[in-house]
């Protein structure tokens, strides 16, 4: 690694310290008096998304919603260290985030209150906190984008250990550091799934094998499509941007079928503050957003690509039917985040 390249992930590094920190967040103040029937949602959603759901429920339900976003730099850390703030007096009913850690995060500091609502009846076990004080739903999933003038469709990789096979030369498959965004989320996973010494010596070979690892997702996404890489790990969204502005490419989801693991969906999260100032209406909204047509008006705007039951609309981008989840604990994926990164700014920063 050069160092121009180690102070870039050094400098990002120290960059989330002080978003952790809330040292570079500012946030629009909530009224003091807010009337009835009005509810406070603080959402890390983008706002082009979660906006027109706040329109529905509005229209529907006559109950205003009060929408406090994030920050752009900040994504969903600055939204919890306010909320961690304001515990001893919220000023927010609900937290809806596009993931799961920030929202167990709010748990274990007592921000989140228990509740099981009854749309969520037939959403599947593992989106589920054991304890109800989060409901998961339809996400993201991990997957590979393939670029098709490189590869034909017998040469497509099948699981995450194409990225060690001989079949590709290193150079020309790639992923976002491990260290951040969700692909720190899916390393975390596979070191629960798989246990720490495999997990370990599969980044390790990543590392020695010189597969490309870039800045992000995004990175992953753009490089393929040039045709700089052949294939390469990213997100459903990144890809499926791809795929709908007429990339030469292709999604593949990884390790799929009998006896496989599976893929990684990180699914939208859903919570109830604790001491909410308004908690019928903050639970009618948290019905709102886990029923089935509401999920579906997700995947049709282009929010959710792996709707958490079968919905009418179809993901344009990609064939969604039947898809392998990794049978993960987001808790337990969750708590092992610290230990995780310390193996692999041990393995990818040199």
């Amino acid at each position: 690694m050069n160092r121009n390249t180690r102070v870039t992930i050094f400098a990002g590094l120290l960059i989330l310290v002080l978003l952790v920190t809330g040292l570079l967040v500012t946030f629009p103040a909530v009224p003091a008096d807010i009337p009835k029937k009005t509810v406070v949602v603080y959402t890390s959603v983008d706002q082009i998304y979660s906006e027109p759901v706040f329109h529905d429920f509005e229209n529907e339900t006559g109950i205003r919603v009060l929408a406090v976003y994030d920050v752009e730099a900040t994504k969903t850390t600055g939204l919890v260290n306010r909320l961690i703030a304001e515990k001893n007096r919220p000023r927010a009913d609900v937290f809806w985030s596009g993931e799961f850690g920030q929202t167990i995060l709010l748990k274990n500091e007592s921000v989140l209150t228990a509740y099981s609502s009854p749309s969520a009846a037939d959403i599947p076990p593992q989106f589920l906190d054991e304890d109800d004080y989060w409901t998961g739903f339809g996400g993201r999933a991990r997957v590979f984008i393939v670029n098709t003038d490189r590869l034909t469709p017998d040469q497509y990789p099948e699981s995450i250990y194409d990225l060690l096979s001989a079949r590709y030369a290193g150079n020309t498959v790639g992923i976002a550091y491990p260290m951040f965004g969700t692909t720190a989320t899916h390393a975390a996973a596979l070191y629960s799934y798989l246990g720490t010494d495999e997990a370990r010596g599969f980044f390790t070979n990543i590392s020695n094998r010189e597969v490309r690892v870039v800045d992000g997702n995004s990175v992953v996404r753009d490089l393929v499509v040039d045709g700089q890489l052949a294939f390469g790990l990213t997100d459903t969204d990144d890809a499926c941007g791809a795929v709908e502005k007429g990339a030469h490419v292709a999604i593949i989801v990884p390790d799929q079928g009998e006896g496989r693991m599976g893929t990684l969906v990180i699914p939208n999260t859903v919570a109830l503050i604790a001491g909410a100032p308004h908690p019928d209406e903050a639970k009618a909204f948290i019905d709102y957003v886990l029923d089935k047509k509401t999920e579906d008006a997700m995947v049709n705007s282009g929010w959710i690509q792996i709707p958490s039951r079968d919905v009418p609309t179809k993901t344009a981008c990609m064939n969604i039917t039947g898809i392998k989840a990794m049978n993960i604990s987001y808790q337990e994926v969750y708590t092992g985040i610290p230990a995780t990164q310390k193996d692999l700014i041990e393995i990818f920063i040199r």
